[in-house]
């Protein structure tokens, strides 16, 4: 495909220039999105219950609108859903992605408008390769085919012309249909809803293609892989794929899963790159393949805010513009979009690692940690921790949760693990000890909560039945797409289920 590798060689050289502009100049490109948001959605039923029309200043907006969780705007959704438009955003919304990020039974509708398919999502996913290609100016990418592992949709039961499904879904069903051409496997099959039969069909259509990229969530990624081995026979993937040479990986961590996709695909041309998107759009892409951090996207349609979280409890949190963010800070993230979602938090925290450009690293959820005892363990703090005891024991984790262990009379807190192991350490006991003090060096606060076991006990680890975690999931009916497991609880909900699944799985 010589003349298309030439048509998107030139069209990324052109986007690398514009993304510079940004670089370079993220307060004014960021002020630039706000007025046009705030000016596109004046005429809204929420642009008129907030004045729109009266806001010329960042604060002004701030001062206007509260911030908003789902639940805060659930009931503009549920409208919208079946039907009304003109509510959040101009015009009619009929798609909406179902979010499925924690397991959590309550499902969020998040909206999703034509322009934001076309601005960000599609966007993001076209500046992912942009940026691949100026990395790697020699790639073969474009001779080959991309397996994009996604979820499935349904008709929504509001309206015969509102839809729901997995993002990733909802991508593949309005992607221009020249796309059929250089991915695999086909949209009936990838829309496909459960999700075992759809490893079957995938099988079944891909194995014969050039695979050179994949993407999506590295958890259901690394099932699919080890699936068409078993399907195959081959004992690597490039037994299979041998041009495979890029995967496109978000959703979660990848720390605990890249030794296991080196094992899998055993080369050194092979490229890993992050993109942090969600249903709610596209956010950051890793620019670099040297650093793990990310570029903050700052002209997809998103303006975006950020309240430190120690500010979360207090009533009016103070929320801050791009210009004002500062390095190593645990931040909020808020956004407004050009889906009508308006200072909306997402719940998710980053923490900037760079300014002029602003670089990222997502640090946990606001409500996925732990902090019973003073000790605030975000899911960085333990993914960091995990891969140095990974690192010297030999481990790869396929997944993990972590609760806290209440005080009682009888013993002191602690937080309890229960860990998946790709490869079990020789000794567990030693590797709770190594992810004790990594924890330790990583987070002040725990390691004072440890001294002398005052206040938190060692860690407990349990080491998990292979296949639990699928299994956990699949009960839920939560396999594939973007379901994931919820790292660290302040509750022990999670862990007794898994706990619980575990003696199940002993007795049988």
């Amino acid at each position: 495909m010589p003349i298309l590798t030439s048509i998107i060689n030139w069209l990324n050289v052109k986007r690398v220039y514009q993304m510079d502009l940004f670089r370079k100049y993220p307060g004014e490109v960021q002020q630039d999105t706000f007025q046009k948001l705030i000016s596109r959605a004046e005429d809204t039923d929420w642009g008129r219950r907030y004045q729109y029309s009266s806001i010329t200043t960042i604060r002004d907006f701030q001062s206007a609108v509260p911030v908003q969780t789902y639940e805060d705007v659930k009931p503009y959704i549920d409208r919208l859903r079946q039907g009304e438009y003109n509510l959040l955003w101009p015009g009619e919304i009929k798609w909406f992605a179902k979010s499925s990020g924690t397991t959590n039974d309550k499902s969020k509708f998040i909206p999703v408008s034509s322009e934001s398919l076309k601005d960000c999502h599609f966007k993001g996913a076209k500046d992912v390769l942009a940026i691949y290609c100026q990395n790697n100016p020699e790639t073969t990418l474009f001779k080959g085919k991309g397996l994009t592992l996604g979820g499935s949709h349904k008709i929504d039961n509001y309206n015969a012309q509102s839809y729901y499904g997995d993002l990733s879904a909802i991508l593949i069903e309005n992607q221009p249909f020249w796309t059929e051409f250089i991915r695999t496997p086909s949209q009936e099959v990838a829309l496909l809803e459960k999700f075992e039969e759809k490893l079957e069909h995938i099988a079944g259509e891909s194995i014969h293609e050039n695979v050179t990229s994949i993407a999506g969530v590295p958890s259901w990624n690394l099932v699919m892989l080890k699936y068409m081995l078993k399907y195959t026979g081959k004992s690597n993937i490039l037994e299979i794929w041998p041009g495979l040479e890029l995967f496109m990986h978000g959703g979660v961590s990848f720390t605990p899963y890249r030794e296991q996709f080196k094992k899998l695909i055993p080369s050194e041309n092979m490229h890993y790159l992050e993109a942090y998107n969600a249903s709610e759009g596209f956010f950051a892409i890793q620019d670099d393949p040297r650093s793990q951090d990310l570029l903050l996207m700052l002209d997809y349609g998103i303006f975006f805010e950020f309240i430190p979280v120690e500010e979360l409890d207090k009533p009016n949190p103070a929320a801050f513009s791009i210009s004002e963010v500062e390095k190593d800070k645990n931040y909020a993230l808020i956004i407004s979009t050009n889906s009508g979602l308006w200072r909306y938090m997402i719940g998710d925290t980053v923490r900037f690692t760079s300014v002029f450009p602003h670089k990222v690293v997502i640090s946990g959820r606001t409500k996925h940690f732990i902090n019973v005892f003073g000790e605030e363990v975000i899911v960085d703090n333990a993914d960091r921790a995990l891969k140095v005891a990974c690192d010297k024991t030999g481990a790869a984790i396929t997944d993990y949760t972590a609760a806290p262990v209440y005080m009682s009379d009888e013993h002191q807190g602690a937080h309890e693990w229960i860990i998946e192991f790709d490869n079990p350490p020789d000794d567990l006991d030693y590797f709770t000890t190594l992810l004790d003090h990594a924890l330790m060096s990583i987070n002040s606060d725990y390691e004072a909560k440890r001294y002398r076991n005052l206040t938190l006990d060692k860690p407990v680890i349990h080491a998990a039945k292979p296949g639990s975690f699928y299994r956990w999931l699949q009960e839920k009916g939560k396999l594939g797409g973007q379901n994931k497991v919820p790292r660290l609880f302040n509750e022990r909900k999670y862990l007794e289920e898994l706990l619980e699944l575990q003696a199940r799985i002993k007795e049988k």
